[in-house]
């Protein structure tokens, strides 16, 4: 593992306002890069679903595709502050080995799978469940869990519930002083934001800090009823683990 002074941490996520927002609140503290889904063009080259990405040509022509050469930067690149945080989607790790997540700290964001596709499935059409990474996470928190003992765990609800009091147990768990700046950020786009962002980040553009969690109806196609069913297992498990 890297030394604390040179701390490499994934936050690994199913999509997506939520942990843009906690990239932006990592964003806040003075020692701290943050990078944006450095994976995206990857996954898009070697994407194993069907689903139609909104601005795939602009991400394949502002990022690099080669993941392994894009791990290697994330690995040993000077990012000019002692912690860099990348911000990965769970589905963006395909055709990769896994070692590379063994040299640093790994973070698994969770979300209620019938919220994450109502929202993924305003952009996305021909929803799968590998689409939204659930069951790449359960094998994702599998392999930490036999390498490294019990990943971190981050439940995107009991966050908007308390956001401080849950940065502050993420915080110690990486071994970083908490730092109330992290609960706010100004609104807009963000230097760092992904090609992407026009796509997917108009509700976190809009945010200046955590917005409280309030439930809404959800009502799903039929299929897409059947993807959450299929993917509740997976949630529930990984629910029982988080901060």
């Amino acid at each position: 593992m890297l030394p604390i002074t040179r701390q490499r941490i994934n936050l690994w996520s199913s999509p997506r306002n939520i942990s843009t927002a906690i990239m932006y609140a990592f964003a806040q503290r003075s020692d701290t890069h943050v990078v944006d889904e450095p994976l995206y063009a990857h996954y898009l080259l070697h994407q194993p679903t069907e689903a139609s990405h909104p601005g795939r040509e602009t991400v394949l022509a502002n990022q690099s595709g080669d993941g392994r050469e894009v791990v290697r930067q994330m690995l040993h690149e000077d990012y000019g502050k002692p912690t860099v945080v990348f911000k990965q989607m769970t589905h963006h790790l395909v055709d990769l080995p896994l070692d590379f997540l063994d040299e640093m700290t790994n973070v698994l964001l969770i979300r209620d799978p019938r919220e994450i596709l109502a929202s993924f499935s305003q952009v996305i059409e021909r929803v799968t469940a590998e689409d939204i990474g659930l069951p790449q996470q359960a094998r994702l928190f599998a392999h930490l869990h036999g390498t490294r003992g019990p990943a971190t765990v981050v439940d995107s609800r009991r966050l908007l519930e308390n956001p401080a009091g849950v940065l502050e147990k993420l915080c110690h768990r990486l071994a970083l002083p908490y730092d109330p700046a992290m609960l706010s950020w100004p609104p807009g786009p963000k230097p760092y934001d992904g090609s992407w962002a026009e796509h997917w980040y108009a509700g976190v553009h809009g945010s200046t800090g955590f917005r409280a969690y309030r439930p809404k109806p959800i009502r799903l196609s039929p299929a897409l009823n059947d993807i959450a069913e299929q993917c509740r297992p997976i949630y529930t498990e990984l629910l029982a683990h988080a901060l």
